[in-house]
């Protein structure tokens, strides 16, 4: 069943209910400052670091599962409720949900009584925006109370949730009734110390009441839907002093038949020098000058309406890179909207702050940080070059990586750990995606640090041979790189032998033998190793490319010799040098992560003599068989059913959940994008549907999640609840699922020389235009498709036809008009 449905024109999911299977949440912001809010209100704000700037309080594994965040309060002569259902979770005339473009408005109606916010962080503000407006639809006038409420964070979000001893003495607020620009709440919980920053709640009104302190606000022994201050009507004026801060302005404005108000609520994060902190000698009232300069761009509905414009039309910009115009409605929306949307959602906020990551566990991956610049570069193309340079910076001398690093300060993150052997190879994947779009070779020759430290400076190029010859230098008895801590597969544990409860899985090391191998990484290896050595050859480095290609062809030799089992390629090699993915053992059997990415790197794909299928095609065909089921492909099959001491992790899920034979979602498109590669269009794009959110809408009441934006997980098969997901948002599933349908499905995508045009897709999508803009020129790419298995696009580029399949890059201003027949 459905909750709500897709509004294309206006970019919007429209939610109906209250009560869908899960939150529904969006992100708001896009340079530094963000928000996560659900259609019910709920979530928190921060400024660059979800664990170390956290403005607002969120507390996870709550009943119900989300109170907590932005609310409106309404006293409408003594019935009260909130627009956004939650947290009062008063009946409602009408409710409606808009999650668009980096904003969300939410609409609630009872009583006569209309209530809409719309929030959003404008693309140059440090703050989150509410709209309000407040409408009597009924026939007689009404003077409704309307109270907001934010609570805030002590600033630290892991010790604000540990360290109440403390926390609970140091509280500090000032209330500025008659401002400059209306009222507020300043949040100064220790400022006096070592901190520079400060909150600001503020409304671009003189309220008629305010509350700072909680326990006044909800009363004792209440929950938040029964807060004691909103069923009385009126604000008691408090002032936190310790305790718990909170932000809460009263407004009462009358209002006659058909009459509105509207209101502008601002939640801003401001710093001061440390010379200018204070407005008094005594210290003792903070300088207010930044924050009064932010509320007075605010002051009245015509410049919030100016910011919300402008945020309207950066997303606009943004998404005329890749569109795409077909039968397929909800292909259109995916490709056109949700997917790209999603991918800078990501590109934001990697793994660290979501409904399912608390922003205070994780910082930006290594690994993470670069395959999501896979989907992001074509839209902020200087942003990729900005991130990349980041990365690069927190690489060791020898190749190796931190596996996390801090957004905040941009330095590794050893708590998390290192040693995962995949992680070097991604930054060559990154860099090869931002010079195909840009053609911006500079970046190779910028000089970057080693672990953050200058003294230890080399361009990027050395960053990326160090990447390279980390693989070379690390490989096990068979040739094959060796595993490490683990591989793209955090959970494959083959050198931890844990059984110590609470042990981490991705620190502990009980055992290292230098002999558990990786085929995931080898394929890894053999295709950016190739992307590596095309690197030096375009920089006159003959040799070193050379060089690189002998290695990538003796590693594709050792995973044909070593790592085919038959029918599959093997996953891995243990510790103790047994097979890992191999039809000798009863469970885990076949894995999919060297399936897709072997194919993808064209291991095996050669026809064999006797024009029976490849290894190539033998290995899909095993995943179709074993891994395919009607909500996507599992990981594993079957699923483990005890714990393996030498497999770690993986085998600690119970069957069918998380990498334990759920549905990760991140590897499907390898397949996706094998399966083009061996020309089975039909089967490629019968798969990415299966897990894509706008063909899983009508399944709510199971998918569970958002219908709009990608999961990490489905779970699998051998699960209770086939079908459910979990881990939305923020996973590599984005990045990858975009690369796979605009690049390989629809068939675009940045060459070295061009815009290559290769459509793989199958029948069901007879035609389609895509438009691409590249390096500044417009390629409008018209494609008639038979879905003939295995045919490949011929090209007419401005009404001559061309050999092959890249379209040479055009001039910047130029609009390149190419047709493709299949």
């Amino acid at each position: 069943m459905r909750y709500g449905h897709f509004d294309d024109e206006t970019r919007e999911y429209v939610i109906t209910t209250p009560h869908t299977p899960a939150p529904w949440i969006n992100y708001l912001g896009s340079q530094n400052f963000f928000s996560l809010i659900s259609h019910q209100g709920g979530g928190y704000s921060f400024y660059r670091d979800a664990k170390m700037r956290r403005l607002t309080r969120y507390r996870y594994n709550n009943i119900p599962s989300d109170v907590g965040g932005r609310y409106f309060f309404v006293n409408d002569g003594g019935d009260t409720w909130t627009p956004t259902w939650l947290p009062v979770k008063a009946d409602l005339d009408h409710f409606e949900t808009r999650h668009g473009m980096g904003y969300t408005q939410i609409t609630g109606e009872r009583g006569g009584l209309r209530v809409e916010s719309l929030h959003f962080v404008p693309v140059d503000e440090d703050a989150e925006i509410a709209r309000v407006t407040v409408t009597n639809t009924s026939e007689v006038t009404k003077t409704p109370t309307l109270f907001s409420f934010v609570e805030f964070a002590l600033w630290n979000a892991q010790d604000d949730q540990t360290n109440y001893q403390r926390n609970l003495s140091i509280g500090e607020v000032e209330v500025e009734v008659d401002g400059p620009h209306g009222s507020a709440v300043y949040h100064r919980t220790e400022y006096r110390e070592r901190r520079d920053h400060y909150a600001v709640h503020a409304v671009n009104a003189k309220a008629i009441g305010f509350d700072t302190d909680r326990d006044t606000f909800v009363g004792a022994y209440n929950s938040l839907g029964e807060s004691a201050v909103p069923r009385a009507g009126a604000s008691a004026d408090s002032v936190a002093s310790g305790w718990y801060p909170i932000g809460s302005l009263s407004l009462s404005p009358t209002l006659a038949p058909g009459e509105s108000v509207t209101y502008t609520f601002v939640l801003g994060y401001l710093e001061n020098p440390v010379e200018s902190k204070w407005a008094d000698e005594a210290q003792q009232v903070v300088n207010k000058e930044r924050a009064h300069a932010l509320l007075s761009r605010f002051a009245t509905t015509e410049q919030t309406d100016a910011a919300f414009e402008a945020l309207r039309d950066h997303w606009t910009r943004l998404l005329s890179t890749y569109s795409v115009t077909s039968t397929d409605p909800k292909l259109d929306r995916m490709v056109n909207i949700w997917n790209q949307y999603q991918c800078m959602v990501t590109f934001n906020m990697s793994r660290s702050a979501s409904y399912f990551e608390t922003g205070i566990g994780r910082g930006m991956g290594f690994r993470d940080s670069n395959q999501d610049l896979l989907g992001f570069v074509h839209l902020v193309p200087e942003r990729g070059r900005e991130r990349i340079l980041d990365i690069a910076a927190t690489q060791f001398p020898d190749g190796s990586a931190y596996h996390q690093y801090q957004p905040l300060t941009k330095r590794g993150n050893n708590d998390i750990g290192s040693g995962f052997n995949d992680d070097p190879l991604w930054l060559i994947a990154g860099v090869a995606a931002y010079l195909k779009e840009t053609g911006d070779w500079s970046i190779l020759d910028e000089q970057v640090p080693f672990d953050n430290d200058e003294t230890l400076a080399e361009p990027l190029f050395e960053h990326l041979t160090r990447s390279f010859r980390f693989t070379v230098d690390n490989r096990g008895p068979h040739g094959l790189p060796l595993i490490g801590r683990a591989d793209w597969n955090d959970c494959l544990n083959l050198n931890c032998f844990s059984s110590e409860p609470g042990e981490s899985f991705q620190t502990t090391e009980n055992a290292s033998g230098g002999v558990a191998e990786s085929l995931f990484i080898a394929a890894q290896f053999v295709l950016y190793g190739e992307q590596y050595a095309e690197i030096a050859e375009r920089r006159g480095l003959t040799e070193v490319a050379a060089e690189a290609r002998a290695e990538v062809e003796a590693m594709r030799t050792a995973v044909l010799e070593h790592g085919w089992d038959g029918g599959w390629f093997l996953r891995a090699y243990d510790f103790h040098g047994n097979k890992v993915g191999t039809d000798e053992h009863p469970e885990g059997k076949i894995w999919i992560e060297p399936q897709g990415f072997a194919v993808m790197a064209g291991i095996g794909t050669e026809k064999p003599a006797d024009g029976g299928p490849s290894v190539a095609e033998t290995a899909l065909q095993s995943v179709n068989e074993m891994l395919a089921t009607e909500h996507g492909m599992v990981l594993q099959y079957p699923a483990y059913t005890t714990y393996k001491i030498e497999l770690g992790e993986v085998s600690t899920y119970p069957p069918g959940y998380k990498e334990n034979g759920g549905i990760f979602c991140h590897n499907n498109p390898w397949v996706i994008i094998g399966e083009t590669v061996l020309g089975h269009g039909e089967r490629a794009f019968d798969y990415y549907k299966r897990i894509t959110p706008a063909y899983r809408e009508d399944i709510s009441e199971i998918h569970k999640q958002e219908p709009y934006v990608y999961a990490q997980m489905i779970a699998g098969k051998e699960a209770v609840r086939h079908g459910e997901a979990k881990n939305s948002w923020l996973t590599g599933t984005a990045a990858w699922n975009f690369v796979t349908v605009s690049q390989h499905l629809l068939g675009v995508r940045p060459g070295w020389s061009g815009l290559i045009v290769d459509p793989q897709i199958g029948p069901a999508v007879p035609e389609f235009t895509v438009r691409r803009v590249a390096r500044g020129a417009t390629y409008v790419i018209t494609v008639r498709n038979s879905g003939a298995e295995g045919s490949r696009a011929t090209l007419t580029v401005d009404g001559v036809a061309i050999e092959g399949n890249e379209v040479p890059y055009a001039p910047a201003g130029s609009v390149v008009q190419v047709e493709a027949v299949l």
